[in-house]
């Protein structure tokens, strides 16, 4: 029998959303709103280093100054311009999901379906809004999307690299933090699994090639090659370490 939970980051781990779906969103977002904003490729890359949808523009804006009035606006006028913002975005992601294919990663469909095969309680914790985490979800199948737990968006006040939303998690599924398996794609949600001494395998995303992945119990490119005894020695092996002190 298998002795954990699996937790998935959503973005870059289950599909590739980061680079082709949520950047033109949030560029449409900009262009709506008449806003001079827009992140190429390789500046929404850097971006991502930032938890959550309206942190990154709010720290993005911090940096290269305050479009238009809002240059001179206190901070509660600009993070309300982030909040209507991030509500426009995750609009149109939800839309530009809805009508099209998610570009689900190798075997990440199948490793779910093993999972709940086994009793395995499976979750998606991520800094993204729930409705959009949800709609990614959905479109695994009803089947598989009703025995999948979500724990998104502001449903805790500290986003990743903070552990909130893992020990979250890990509180709702009633399972030990020292009996969970997180699969993350960046270096923040590995800090973030760390931080809730919680096991964690990367599977390096399009925008995470060169990220600090040392604190891992693992990495790979994808799930190709892995299978639930390996996800369960992984589980075993972070166990004994915290149980022995030595992490």
């Amino acid at each position: 029998d298998y002795d954990f939970a699996l937790l998935f980051d959503c973005d870059g781990v289950l599909a590739e959303t980061e680079r082709d779906v949520h950047r033109p969103s949030f560029n449409e977002a900009f262009k709506q709103r008449g806003l001079p904003t827009e992140w190429d490729v390789e500046t929404y890359g850097k971006l991502l280093h930032i938890g959550g949808g309206k942190e990154r523009m709010k720290g993005h804006w911090d940096e290269v100054g305050w479009p238009g009035e809002y240059a001179a606006a206190d901070d509660d006028v600009r993070w309300g311009l982030c909040k209507e913002l991030h509500a426009t975005k995750t609009d149109l992601f939800m839309s530009r999901i809805n009508n099209g294919d998610v570009p689900f990663r190798p075997r990440v469909l199948a490793t779910i379906d093993d999972a709940i095969t086994h009793g395995i309680p499976v979750a998606v914790c991520s800094t993204s809004n729930e409705k959009a985490v949800q709609a990614i979800v959905a479109k695994m199948g009803e089947a598989r999307a009703s025995k999948i737990t979500i724990f998104a968006g502001d449903v805790v006040a500290a986003k990743k690299p903070a552990p909130d939303v893992y020990l979250l998690a890990a509180k709702e599924l009633g399972v030990n933090t020292n009996r969970c398996l997180v699969v993350e794609d960046t270096n923040i949600g590995l800090r973030a699994a760390k931080g809730a001494k919680m096991a964690c395998l990367i599977t390096k995303s399009i925008y995470t090639q060169d990220e600090d992945f040392r604190l891992a119990d693992a990495v790979y490119n994808d799930l190709s090659f892995i299978d639930l005894d390996v996800l369960q020695e992984l589980v075993d092996a972070n166990h004994a370490k915290h149980l022995f002190g030595v992490a």
